[in-house]
C-alpha cells in the first residue's frame, strides 16, 4: 500500500531565518507536504523553492494581511492545491509585537497586536480544526511522525514570555499574548475528546535569527547556544509535541537556553 504523504501548514515565516521557516524544513524531511502562509511573498516563495530544491514539497500562500477572509481563503487554497492529503499538523507562529511604555501605546498598534495575536489565531485554529475533525485516526499508512499515535491532528501555537509574565513595555503584547495561551488551553480541553492534539510553546529567550544577529552584533553571543534559542532546536521540540501518543499528550512546552535567566 502506498502512503498518503499529510499536510503540514504554519503561519508566520519572517524572513525565512526563524522558527516558522525551520519548522517547515524539518516536517518537509520528515515527509510532510509543506503549505507556507504568511505576509510578505518573496520570503515565501524563497522558501517554498528551497525547501523544494532539498527534495521535499512545498508551496507558498501569500497573504494581503490575517483578517478571518484571508486566511480562510489560504486554507482553501492549499487544499484545492493537494486534495488527496489530509491536513495532520497546523502552526500558528505569526505574531506583532509591541514594547513601548504604555501610553505611549497607539490605538493603531494595540489593534494590530490584537488582529494579529488573537484573532488571526482564532481564524487559523477554527479553518484546521475543521480539517482535523473532518478525518479519521492517523495510521502508520501515512508518511508523517505521528504512526499510531490515536490522533487526528497537531494544532500548536507559538508563545512567549509574555504569555504568561506580563512586564514593563509589554502591556500590549503580553495582554494579546495571554490571549493565545488561553485560547490554546480551552481548545486543548475541548477537542481532546476528539482526540485532536493541541500545544502551546513559551518561547522564554532571545532566537537566533538574522534580525537578533543584526541587533547583537556580537559573534560571541551567536557562537554560544547555551545563551540564545536555536530554531532547529525549537523545530525539534514541534515535531516531538507531534510524535506524542494519545496517553501522554503535553499542553504546554516552554522552551529556553541554559543560561536564560528566569
Amino acid at each position: 500500500m502506498s502512503l498518503v504523504r499529510p499536510l503540514f501548514v504554519v503561519a508566520g515565516i519572517g524572513n525565512g531565518t526563524g522558527t516558522g521557516a525551520a519548522t517547515a524544513r524539518l516536517f518537509a524531511k520528515s515527509g510532510y507536504r509543506v503549505a507556507l502562509i504568511s505576509r510578505g511573498p518573496d520570503y515565501l516563495n524563497k522558501l517554498a523553492t528551497e525547501i523544494s530544491q532539498a527534495g521535499g514539497e512545498a508551496a507558498a500562500f501569500p497573504l494581503n494581511d490575517y483578517t478571518t477572509a484571508s486566511i480562510k481563503s489560504a486554507f482553501v487554497a492549499l487544499k484545492s492545491h493537494w486534495p488527496s492529503s489530509p491536513l495532520r499538523v497546523a502552526v500558528f507562529n505569526a505574531g506583532y509585537g509591541v514594547w513601548k511604555p504604555f501610553l505611549d501605546i497607539t490605538e493603531d498598534e494595540v489593534r494590530e497586536s490584537i488582529d494579529t495575536n488573537i484573532l488571526a489565531a482564532l481564524a487559523f485554529a477554527r479553518e484546521a480544526l475543521l480539517e482535523f475533525t473532518k478525518l479519521e485516526l492517523e495510521t502508520a499508512n501515512e508518511g508523517g511522525v505521528a504512526g499510531n499515535a490515536r490522533k487526528r491532528g497537531t494544532l500548536i501555537f507559538t508563545g512567549a514570555t509574555a504569555s504568561v509574565r506580563g512586564n514593563v513595555l509589554t502591556s500590549a503584547f503580553s495582554a494579546s499574548k495571554f490571549g493565545i495561551r488561553a485560547l490554546s488551553q480551552s481548545l486543548a480541553k475541548e477537542f481532546a475528546k476528539k482526540n485532536i492534539h493541541v500545544a502551546q510553546s513559551i518561547i522564554d529567550g532571545t532566537i537566533i535569527t538574522d534580525r537578533t544577529k543584526s541587533r547583537h552584533n556580537n559573534p560571541s553571543w551567536e557562537a554560544d547556544q547555551d545563551v540564545r534559542l536555536d530554531p532547529d532546536s525549537i523545530a525539534k521540540s514541534y515535531l516531538h509535541l507531534v510524535e506524542q501518543d494519545s496517553s501522554a499528550w503535553t499542553w504546554e512546552i516552554d522552551l529556553r537556553p541554559a543560561h536564560e535567566k528566569w
